[in-house]
């Protein structure tokens, strides 16, 4: 299969990607020495990058060396600094988290094949799967991250509020209300700021295809840390509950179904779970807290993916209505917002 993105044409990889991969296959002293050898398949369901597995097979055709190349998206530059980005994904492997980087090249990166099955949708439905990830996202919060350690989350969003006013047109202003965001963000950050909450080094978009499990240990693996940053613990299990509405597998992708919105019992076993994972001892009356604190900053969520599509509308190539979902994600924060705050 070829790839047809930046260099990626009739099978040939780029110069600079031949150079990691015979980098990386001098560990390998059984892979064959022909390039052209390499089996190329695009894995589907990213949202951001073009991520493929290359296969290289071996001399005596018995055993495929895996590794996995990721093309970075084109304007994706506006959402994060790819520079921190990869200083996160380094220092998350040093502490034995995630796959290793193996090698970079101008348009990407490659990293170790991690053999372990990305999960899908209804994973996350799985009371024995959503444990086990609930036990490691409390293990990634516990990360010590160079970098401040103060919450990102209001400044990222004003950020992209600033990002996505220049981009739209007058009407896609008028339709998203972006004039008056900024109000919205500051009384969010004021409602939901409080001194009790604890913050984390936060993955911030764990959705089911940025969690991978091995089937025979039940180990878990979180990745994609291109968002990542400290923030509060709440708004990252917030964001993951959000995340078991939407199937980016389905024949529409962009479509939320809230229906599949964990309910009560679901969401108290889950942070029930996470704050027991560490093995610390903890009240019915600090789960509640979580919980509360957790079911506020959605409305936050629903803003922060809200800006992300309409801003990817404009910058991302990748095949996905993204001005449909960032409708579907305001309209949630507000339907939801007078219920969770009080007032409209």
């Amino acid at each position: 299969m070829a790839i047809k993105e930046k260099g990626f044409v009739k099978g040939c990889l780029p110069e600079e990607l031949k150079k990691v991969l015979r980098s990386v296959a001098t560990n390998w002293e059984d892979v064959m020495d022909d390039m052209q050898a390499l089996q190329v398949i695009q894995l589907s369901g990213a949202m951001t990058n073009k991520v493929y597995q290359i296969n290289w097979p071996t001399k005596n055709g018995e055993v495929v060396r895996k590794v996995l190349v990721r093309i970075y998206g084109e304007g994706v530059e506006v959402f994060f600094n790819r520079d921190d980005e990869i200083r996160t994904f380094e220092c998350i492997s040093k502490h034995g988290q995630g796959p290793r980087l193996l090698g970079r090249f101008p348009e990407g990166r490659v990293e170790e094949f991690i053999h372990a099955r990305t999960l899908s949708a209804a994973d996350l439905r799985d009371p024995e799967i959503s444990a086990l990830i609930a036990a490691k996202m409390r293990e990634f919060h516990n990360l010590d991250v160079p970098g401040p350690k103060n919450g990102l989350i209001w400044d990222r969003m004003r950020n992209w509020l600033c990002e996505a006013k220049s981009l739209c047109s007058p009407q896609e202003a008028k339709e998203f209300c972006l004039d008056s965001l900024e109000e919205e963000i500051s009384m969010l950050e004021k409602e939901l700021s409080q001194d009790h909450q604890e913050v984390g080094f936060c993955h911030n978009d764990l959705q089911y295809g940025n969690i991978m499990m091995d089937e025979e240990t039940r180990s878990i693996t979180i990745i994609d840390y291109e968002y990542a940053s400290y923030n509060p613990v709440a708004y990252d299990i917030a964001n993951h509950f959000c995340e078991m509405a939407a199937n980016y597998h389905s024949e529409t992708p962009h479509i939320l179904d809230y229906s599949q919105y964990p309910d009560l019992e679901e969401r108290q076993r889950f942070v029930s779970i996470y704050l027991s994972s560490a093995g610390n001892l903890h009240s019915d009356t600090e789960v509640e807290q979580l919980v509360h604190d957790v079911e506020k900053y959605t409305l936050a969520n629903h803003l922060f993916w809200g800006l992300w599509g309409v801003i990817s509308d404009y910058v991302n190539k990748i095949d996905f209505d993204y001005m449909e979902y960032a409708r579907q994600r305001f309209h949630q924060y507000r339907v939801r917002k007078p219920a969770l705050l009080g007032y409209s």
